[in-house]
């Protein structure tokens, strides 16, 4: 299992134990109330139906208290363990309970005379030891007619016996040990789920970074064939620019900007005539100012281009410089994308330390005094004190380092900052 299975059991597990934490006791609680209910109901339902038996719902007859009597006294032998009988105007008819109602009847609330419309009752809980339920119900003409006039009113209290408050608490707990083993069991089958997409996810952002990769370097190959130094020093120069730019805190789609308009910084060559991209001696002030338009050209190289968008800001301003002389337009100071500033120190680095067909290469020495000599008007000084720090390292890397091996370390960069 790698780290990103890991990671996922371990989330998914995390999420289903919450689930399961959650929905248990509010199963355990709707799964004990929805038998509660089902005890009240049908013990409202036998009182009616006893009460009807008895004629306990005519209380207006010269026999009415002798059937309410004889009515209380059956339904108190029966789901109740208190039964009492009212008539319509809230006075007393008949009352009997047996030997558990006898007992519990102190602990049981005072009420005023009864007149409500519709069956209710009320839970008392730790009243002693005991749980009792007592239950209101208006007694009308027809047990099947919810409209049909009140004649009287029946209260009763229930002493719940202890086996069958064990069956409620058996059952609620039977319910929330099922939906906690729903809850992981989900999670068990959601895990390869997850695994499978993620593993499909992280392929095809594979391919299309593969294709971002590709179209990078074709575009660099496009400009080496022009200028046969530059594929080495794109690869070269990414890198230092992604060595800095890490010590920097860059990261995620600012990175990838960076590592992209490094590497195709000087991708508008591809518009400058051979005759002046090539030429081997110095450049006359006309052909310099043709030269200078590969900036603007690679601005609209990359513009419009998805995900070569990022690296605009280098391919704009890697020209800037921090005192404002550089070109095209004369940015300076943090007016100038820290992209470019990053990229400016690396590019100039490389190009010191590196064979030229004009030039052989700089030692270590000669090339970091040129940069201190330039930091404040060329280079950021922010950016060099960072650099400073890892120069003796990235020298020695690209020390006499072939094209293959600079494209290695770059390769390196991009999977760790694209694959994020």
């Amino acid at each position: 299992m790698n780290y990103f299975q890991k990671r996922t059991a371990f989330k998914i597990a995390v999420v289903s134990v919450v689930l399961a934490s959650l929905a248990s006791p509010l199963s355990w609680y709707v799964a004990r109330e929805n038998a509660e209910e089902s005890i009240v109901s049908l013990a409202i339902e036998e009182s009616g139906r006893l009460a009807q038996h008895f004629d306990a719902t005519n209380l207006t007859s010269p026999d009415a208290v002798a059937h309410a009597t004889m009515a209380a006294q059956t339904i108190s032998g029966g789901l109740f363990d208190i039964a009492e009988i009212y008539n319509r105007q809230g006075n007393k008819l008949a009352e009997s309970s047996n030997a558990e109602g006898d007992k519990i009847e102190r602990l049981l609330p005072k009420h005023i005379s009864p007149n409500y419309r519709q069956a209710f009752y009320e839970n008392l809980r730790n009243r002693g030891d005991h749980w009792i339920l007592r239950v209101f119900v208006p007694l009308r003409a027809s047990i099947h007619d919810s409209n049909s006039p009140i004649t009287g009113y029946f209260e009763g209290v229930r002493v719940i016996p202890a086996w069958q408050q064990q069956q409620v608490l058996n059952t609620a707990l039977t319910v929330a040990l099922m939906v906690c083993f729903a809850s992981l069991l989900c999670g068990a089958v959601l895990y390869p789920v997850v695994v499978r997409l993620s593993a499909d996810n992280e392929r095809k952002t594979l391919e299309v970074l593969d294709s971002h990769i590709s179209m990078m370097e074709s575009l660099g190959r496009a400009i080496a064939k022009r200028d046969s130094d530059t594929g080495a020093h794109n690869y070269r120069v990414a890198w230092i620019a992604a060595r800095i730019a890490e010590r920097m805190g860059l990261s995620g789609s600012e990175m990838q900007a960076l590592i992209a308009g490094s590497f195709l910084h000087d991708v508008g060559k591809i518009g400058i005539p051979d005759a002046i991209l090539l030429k081997p001696g110095k450049l006359d002030e006309a052909e310099l100012t043709i030269m200078r338009t590969h900036v603007v050209q690679g601005e609209e190289i990359v513009k419009g281009m998805g995900w070569l968008d990022g690296a605009h800001a280098i391919v704009a301003a890697h020209h800037e410089k921090w005192d404002g002389s550089g070109y095209p337009r004369k940015l300076s100071g943090t007016a100038i994308p820290l992209a470019a500033r990053i990229f400016a120190v690396a590019d100039v680095f490389d190009a010191l330390c590196s064979k030229r067909p004009y030039k052989e290469p700089m030692s270590f020495e000669a090339s970091m005094a040129i940069l201190d000599k330039d930091t404040g008007s060329h280079f950021d000084p922010a950016v060099m004190n960072e650099f400073k720090a890892i120069a003796t390292e990235i020298f020695k890397q690209l020390e006499h380092s072939t094209e293959n091996k600079a494209r290695q370390l770059l390769e390196e960069r991009v999977r760790l900052h694209f694959e994020t």
